[in-house]
């Protein structure tokens, strides 16, 4: 709400109306007709938004959309130049021009207005990163089911089930705390919806299906249908802050390294797959990527561990 206040004060104050007026459509196509995730559009709303306030700074009036359409090389690079300069790593520049193009090839695409420039911006160079799993000792730290008192707090039954759920099936953080009740696993399956509200349907573990249960009975809360699966301890859905807090409890209690995250075991989930014959189609469909070259990230990391293995067990790896 307080980001929407924001908004509505920037365009109030830097845009002319016709701008603005276009914003307001831009962002009920986001939601409504690509059905954005709130993430995502929080984040183009925050992209677009910096963008217009340093045009607005860098030119010392109101835009419009004839303003942004004469917006030249020389302007995009200076905005991005002012990002790196406060400190704004490559990744974040590329996700703020990414929105930013968003919003110009809409225009373009409705009729609206045309930049002659922004196709020749080029996006920061990304420095090349390997997913980082946790190897499978440390994962099974996490899931033990013997480890587990069935007496212990709701809430502790509720992050072992929910990090139990992570990596038994390769969920992203946020698809695991949007299932509600409904959406429990039946018949040996899970139904998610993942990003772009593609849906997918995954074989869910006799271990992940016993946490679930534990949790369940443990939880303060009637269940109904639409009750959200993963509660916080105010009765609504779990925060994917208190989760991550969690893992970094639990971090210093088993022992697990700072790699350690929510996500870590999704990676794991794949790489560990991998390892133990799985290919990387079903690896994708499993993940639910919309592209293979995403999920071959985990090649990398496989070949990675086999040199590692290869150093440490050959007999004549260390002589020189």
């Amino acid at each position: 709400m307080a980001q929407h206040q924001q908004l509505e004060h920037l365009l109030e104050l830097a845009t002319r109306p016709d701008l603005s007026d276009q914003i307001g459509k831009w962002m009920t196509w986001l939601k409504v007709e690509k059905n954005m995730s709130p993430h995502t559009l929080r984040a183009y709303i925050s992209d677009i938004s910096q963008f217009i306030e340093f045009l607005y700074q860098h030119r010392e009036e109101q835009i419009s959309l004839s303003s942004l359409s004469s917006t030249n090389l020389t302007d995009f690079r200076s905005w991005l130049s002012r990002k790196s300069m406060d400190g704004l790593a490559a990744s974040s520049r590329a996700r703020s021009l990414s929105g930013v193009k968003n919003f110009l090839k809409w225009l373009d695409k409705n009729g609206v207005m045309h930049n002659a420039h922004i196709g020749n911006v080029r996006t920061p160079k990304l420095p090349h990163k390997l997913p980082r799993p946790l190897e499978r000792p440390q994962a099974f730290r996490l899931i033990e089911l013997d480890s587990v008192d069935k007496d212990q707090d709701w809430t502790s039954l509720r992050e072992h089930a929910l990090f139990t759920l992570l990596y038994g099936c390769g969920l992203r953080i946020n698809e695991a705390l949007a299932l509600d009740i409904s959406d429990c696993p039946r018949d040996g399956y899970l139904r998610v919806m993942g990003k772009g509200r593609k849906e997918r349907q995954l074989p869910v573990l006799p271990i992940v299906e016993k946490m679930l249960t534990l949790y369940r009975a443990a939880c303060p809360f009637p269940e109904e249908p639409n009750r959200p699966l993963f509660m916080g301890e105010r009765g609504k859905r779990l925060n994917q802050g208190i989760a991550q807090k969690s893992m970094r409890d639990l971090r210093g209690i088993l022992k697990l390294p700072d790699t350690a995250t929510p996500h870590a075991l999704r990676h794991s989930f794949a790489t560990h797959l991998l390892e133990n014959g799985a290919n990387l189609r079903e690896i994708q469909e499993l993940l639910g990527h919309a592209s293979l070259s995403t999920t071959q990230r985990y090649t990398e990391v496989n070949a990675d561990e086999l040199i590692r293995i290869y150093k440490n067990s050959h007999p004549r790896s260390n002589t020189k």
